[in-house]
């Protein structure tokens, strides 16, 4: 498999990074870049070949991965379309429609539409990817294994759900901060230093995801076995009941979802 890049920003970038740690062969990567500060941060990864413009390469890849900002989008695919025959395109580009990306290809169908998420950068990332419904497995294979190099991937059948994706796991590493920010706040206001509150909160919130992900139990299964009656725990959630942080962060999520679809027909 041989891979283009469209763009080579922070999220190419990491997914670069991710193969090359896998062990895919650098010499398979071509990215398109036109800042020259960019091409020279790319060209330090073992054999990738990193240019100004499409027409420097001779070939592009089996995948084409879109990963220029939306706004720079459609001019970056004008060139492009005339150079895609049995390709797959990949967009890692937030907001954008498949129809549209078609259309700016010329009316060429075979792409793949993805959310991928900020923790991709240090390879702890979640993807969710939407494939035309006539794709082949083998290329179906191919976008599951160059984004997996920057974390695990799901896959949805409507690409109207990439709007909910966009909400919970693209949105959501902002509302965990928050959180992190928060518990580490009541620590310092219960006596502890900033340093060991903030170590303290964000090292629990990374314990209870994993133990979510590894033991495949409810949240709230894994919640009642840490509430004791009477205690510290029980104590704790009453007061985030009362305060409403569960109806909040169901909120923020269904704002994100719609703000998200506001973007998409934009």
């Amino acid at each position: 498999m041989k891979i283009t890049f469209i763009g080579g920003g922070n999220m190419a970038g990491a997914i670069i990074g991710g193969l090359l740690r896998d062990g895919f062969d650098g010499g398979a990567v071509s990215v398109v870049e036109p800042l020259e500060t960019a091409r020279a941060q790319l060209s330090k990864h073992a054999g990738v070949t990193a240019v100004a413009g499409l027409a420097e390469l001779g070939a592009i890849g089996d995948v084409v991965v879109l990963a220029v900002k939306p706004q720079q989008m459609r001019g970056a695919l004008q060139p492009l379309g005339a150079r895609l025959q049995n390709q797959v395109v990949l967009s890692i580009a937030a907001g954008l429609r498949v129809t549209d990306l078609a259309r700016w290809l010329g009316g060429y169908a075979r792409i793949v539409r993805c959310m991928p998420n900020t923790p991709a950068l240090i390879g702890a990332g979640i993807t969710a990817a939407c494939a035309p419904a006539g794709l082949a497995a083998e290329q179906r294979a191919c976008v599951e294994r160059i984004l997996k190099a920057i974390g695990k991937v799901v896959w949805v059948d409507d690409e109207a759900q990439l709007d909910a994706v966009t909400a919970i796991s693209g949105s959501g590493p902002a509302y965990v901060y928050v959180v992190i920010e928060a518990l580490a706040d009541g620590g310092v206001l219960a006596g502890l230093t900033r340093a060991v509150a903030l170590r303290l909160a964000a090292q629990t919130v990374l314990g209870a995801a994993a133990m979510v992900l590894e033991t495949n139990e409810h949240p709230a299964v894994l919640k009642d076995k840490v509430t004791s009656p009477g205690g510290t725990t029980i104590a704790g959630l009453a007061e985030l009941e009362r305060l409403g942080l569960r109806s909040a962060l169901i909120a923020a999520v269904s704002a994100g979802a719609r703000r998200a679809e506001e973007l998409g027909h934009s």
